[in-house]
């Protein structure tokens, strides 16, 4: 809860919740009977998960100061008050909850991490770019380094064979990314079609750098994209060339992307245009220039505008990437509000996602986003929640280990998808070997903001398991 006068509101909600039920002991025989106290502990209980998601039950038995049986008896009674789980979802720390935790929980990936079972992935990243044209500074791929022209066209081999290997449970499982630039790789679109075909609902990760008019001529096959998801470096010449080192970059994906939203309007669909836009120190007092491009764009196509802004902080952890101190979170907080005045008022339909914990910022709460260092690491990694490929056909663990040419990243390949090796056998024998890898000072920068979350949360799972808490493990499921 963020303020006192709300956890008394929410006390007294539980209170009388708690005494609309039949008079009997509350929750176990051998408990008192003493629902003021119940519902003091609950809103404390639920306090610790809002403001901390990935808290293990037994530190939170720790703080209340209570002892086992007490705490099966609050829990029991937290999932019989909705007001409960409503706070947690509703809170600061949301985000974590409704974007990864939960859907993951449902969906029994966190599961077969936990028992060991092999499985297609929730999320597989298609990662088929050669190379890049741009070079910014919170990127973990190193200058120069691309993939040989050879391995183009095996490499859309073995994507095309992915997919059709792939169930069809899911279609919101395959996305295309990087890794380096994919609309450098000439076969991207033909890709697209063939997930589409099979019923995927594919978004393509890109820097629109060259997404021309030239580039959708010759690659159709993006026209069956679910979305475009832009990555945003700026807002004008100077913090383009200041972000990506490329010159005239800002110009050209300006008017790209006017030509894409015309070329959208002429065809009558498309697929959805959004952005995504890690705000740097120096970018902070100019965020609300990024709603005067999209109604710039949402003017070139009114039937279609933009459909989405995911804002994020910088996370990589990288020395020099850019980084937000404590002063700059308090002035991003104060530009948040004339952001969304701007919103309000020029692009009304734009679904602005904040991520983990700028929500938590706007809230007027301390950013809880997890940093786990390489000893937290979990040595099995979690392959049957998310998997990436490169051209080689090599199967990453993690998102930001798929850059060629880092050192070390080799340890976190799975195995590698060949002619006659799929990518359910590389799982199944990847689980089934019982790999463990030992994680080494600077792995912690192979994981992105998602896979942190990830580990910190199948860390916590492990840590109730062997406390004994069985199916509570986690809190909400």
């Amino acid at each position: 809860m963020t303020t006192d006068v709300q956890s008394r509101d929410l006390r007294d909600r539980v209170l009388a919740a708690l005494r609309r039920r039949p008079v009997r002991p509350p929750y176990e025989p051998d408990l008192p009977d003493d629902p003021a106290r119940t519902a003091t502990e609950l809103v404390r209980l639920t306090g610790m998960y809002v403001a901390e998601p990935f808290l293990t039950l037994e530190e939170a038995r720790r703080r209340l100061g209570v002892d086992r049986t007490r705490l099966a008896a609050l829990l029991r009674a937290f999932h019989e008050v909705p007001q409960l789980r409503e706070a947690v979802l509703t809170g600061p720390t949301q985000k974590y909850w409704a974007k990864t935790v939960l859907p993951l929980e449902q969906s029994g990936s966190l599961d077969a991490v936990l028992r060991g079972l092999p499985r297609y992935p929730q999320m597989i990243g298609f990662y088929p770019g050669p190379t890049c044209m741009l070079r910014c500074g919170f990127c973990g791929r190193l200058t120069g380094v691309r993939y040989e022209t050879p391995a183009i066209a095996s490499g859309n081999d073995t994507f095309a064979a992915i997919i059709d290997e792939l169930p069809t449970d899911d279609p919101e499982r395959l996305h295309i990314s990087g890794g380096l630039e994919p609309l450098t790789n000439p076969g991207t679109g033909e890709l697209v079609r063939r997930a589409a075909a099979r019923g995927f609902n594919v978004t393509c990760y890109t820097n629109a750098f060259a997404l021309t008019p030239g580039t959708l001529r010759r690659q159709p096959g993006l026209w069956d994209l679910g979305a475009l998801r832009v990555s945003l470096y700026g807002t004008d010449e100077g913090e383009y060339t200041g972000t990506t080192g490329r010159a005239g970059a800002f110009t050209r994906v300006r008017a790209n992307l006017l030509e894409y939203q015309r070329a959208v309007r002429r065809r009558g669909h498309g697929p959805a245009l959004g952005f995504n836009y890690v705000i740097l120190p120096e970018q902070v007092h100019r965020i609300t220039r990024l709603v005067d491009l999209v109604a710039e764009l949402n003017e070139a196509c009114p039937e279609r505008p933009v459909a989405f802004l995911n804002l994020r902080e910088e996370y990589s952890g990288r020395p020099g990437a850019g980084g937000l101190s404590t002063e700059d979170r308090e002035e991003l907080r104060v530009a948040l509000g004339a952001f969304e005045r701007r919103v309000r008022e020029r692009a009304p339909g734009l679904r602005v996602d904040y991520g983990y914990a700028l929500h938590a910022l706007r809230e007027g709460t301390p950013a809880v986003l997890p940093r786990l260092g390489h000893a937290e690491l979990r040595p099995g990694a979690h392959p049957q929640v998310a998997l990436q490929v490169d051209p080689l056909g090599n199967v990453f663990l993690y998102r930001e280990a798929a850059f060629p040419g880092l050192a070390r990243t080799d340890r976190y390949v799975a195995g590698r998808v060949s002619p006659a090796v799929g990518l359910g056998q590389v799982i199944e024998e990847f689980v089934a070997s019982g790999r463990r890898i030992e994680a080494e000072p600077g792995d912690e920068l192979f994981l992105d903001g998602f896979d942190q979350v990830v580990t910190a949360r199948l860390r916590q799972l492990e840590s109730d398991l062997a406390a004994g808490w069985g199916v509570a493990r986690g809190l909400l499921r």
